[in-house]
């Protein structure tokens, strides 16, 4: 199993949003995602580092604290229930193209793990 990113998730209010995202793009950081409830940002420099602004995931009970892509998200769901992990939500199919769920860490932590279609 490959890690290919990891994006931190900042809670943000919807009124928030923009001027999150300007405050970012002064660190460089330029939108390349916007579903509405999540918009994603990343270097303009280097598009592998990223982060996303969140105001509530539609499709998951709880907003991730960080959202960990992997190579191959079958795998890594299949060895976090071996090793008991909770699983927040469960593996899912998002119709943006994504498989994904969502795992709770020793600390409390809730990671989403996803892969791209």
């Amino acid at each position: 199993m490959n890690v290919r990113r990891i994006v931190p998730n900042f809670p943000s209010d919807e009124e928030a949003l923009a001027e999150s995202s300007g405050f970012y793009g002064v660190l460089g950081f330029e939108e390349v995602m916007d579903h509405g409830w999540i918009r994603t940002l990343a270097s303009a420099d280097n598009p592998a580092v990223q982060l996303s602004l969140m105001t509530r995931d539609l499709t998951a009970p709880v907003n991730p604290d960080v959202s960990i892509e992997v190579d191959d998200v079958d795998a890594v769901h299949r060895a976090m229930v071996e090793r008991g992990a909770e699983i927040v939500h469960p593996l899912t199919d998002e119709e943006w193209g994504v498989r994904r769920f969502f795992v709770r860490d020793p600390n409390g932590r809730v990671v989403n793990v996803l892969s791209h279609s």
